[in-house]
């Protein structure tokens, strides 16, 4: 058993020392997975991955009931999901009429520049992702460690218990699946 799954096993037993000895475990590996998918991001992202790591941690163990993370696996995954998570809540919260609804900031040197519009395929892709789990929950999960954690095919499949090629053929199926959702049927 690895150090990590031990500190899962002790987390879900309520020990609340376990939750601090965690992150150094897991941090560096977050931290990467956090940037790798941070590059995808629209230019003006203002989320740093270690801040991305840091709220995906917090909400994966606090809240006051016992996260049940049988194997390093789903740990990984549900890290995904809370990054998923965060970066959709940030979008939209910068999407927002507030907070500038869909204009960008400009330099007084470069006001005369019109400003690009802000894309909403992060906004889109969320959507149509919650569509396919319901669907199909386990295209859905393979979709969210592959592109919000940055797992590879082989990291993926194993997280989900399933093989290699497996795995290749649910996200060749969820990519084309969620290409028709986004860009609609005339397309």
């Amino acid at each position: 058993m690895s150090d990590v799954t031990r500190v899962l096993s002790q987390i879900e037993a309520g020990n609340p020392a376990a939750a601090e000895r965690l992150l150094p475990l897991v941090y560096e590996e977050l931290r990467k997975l956090a940037a790798a998918r941070l590059i995808h991001e629209q230019p003006g992202q203002t989320l740093q991955a270690t801040a991305l790591v840091h709220e995906a941690f917090l909400r994966l163990v606090s809240g006051g009931n016992s996260p049940n993370w049988n194997s390093r696996g789903h740990f990984f995954g549900a890290a995904a999901e809370a990054m998923r998570r965060i970066l959709v809540e940030n979008a939209r919260r910068k999407a927002r009429t507030k907070h500038g609804g869909g204009l960008e900031q400009q330099d007084l040197a470069s006001s005369q520049i019109p400003a690009k519009e802000i894309s909403g395929d992060l906004l889109a892709l969320d959507t149509a992702l919650d569509r396919l789990a319901q669907n199909d929950p386990q295209s859905a999960e393979l979709v969210k460690l592959r592109y919000f954690a940055g797992l590879t095919n082989a990291q993926a499949a194993k997280a989900l218990g399933v093989s290699p090629r497996k795995a290749d053929f649910i996200w060749s199926f969820a990519r084309a699946w969620l290409r028709r959702e986004i860009a609609g049927p005339e397309e």
